[in-house]
């Protein structure tokens, strides 16, 4: 049980890279998501307890900055451990460039880079007073744009995982099939 003759090796996970495809990180993604639902909804009714909010406009900014250190709470905790629940289904891990695991601090810096992919949008949306629908459009169309901006990159790397100099690598056990 705790020795197991499995190996396991790392290979760089890549956004279109010969090594893998895109799809685990789509699927960790789409993962994180419906886990993150259930994160933000406790921390939302948490807040809401604790002040006693009787209308959803009530307390709003206090709403969403409780929220967003909740979120950086929750990311640097298991990126410091090295993967959340989501990576480790789909064998995800996150080192930093020197192939190691991430400091508490390091993990903060990811975390805080990774707002490139929704800070801008709403941003955007809130300088030029865009309705929900426009924003909800406007996202998308952001996400997979700076998705694909990473074919840019010389090692095809999600930009936030550069500068936070983070990388994602596959740790999905290889069997050790000895024909002899």
């Amino acid at each position: 049980f705790f020795f197991s003759s499995r190996r396991r090796h790392t290979r760089l996970l890549t956004v279109t890279g010969v090594q893998t495809c895109a799809l685990p990180i789509l699927g960790c993604w789409f993962y994180e998501g419906i886990l993150l639902f259930g994160v933000v909804f406790m921390a939302g009714y948490l807040f809401s307890t604790l002040t006693q909010t009787r209308h959803g406009l009530q307390h709003r900014l206090g709403q969403q900055l409780f929220i967003f250190g909740v979120l950086g709470y929750y990311f640097t905790w298991f990126w410091h451990k090295g993967q959340t629940l989501a990576m480790k289904t789909w064998h995800i891990r996150v080192l930093n460039d020197q192939g190691q695991a991430l400091s508490p601090l390091h993990a903060l810096r990811r975390y805080l880079w990774s707002w490139v992919w929704f800070a801008p949008p709403l941003f955007i949306s809130y300088a030029l007073h865009l309705t929900t629908l426009d924003t909800l459009l406007l996202l998308p169309v952001w996400v997979l744009g700076w998705a694909l901006s990473s074919k840019w990159q010389s090692e095809q790397q999600y930009w936030h995982d550069v500068w936070a100099k983070t990388r994602l690598v596959d740790v999905r056990p290889t069997s050790d099939a000895n024909p002899s």
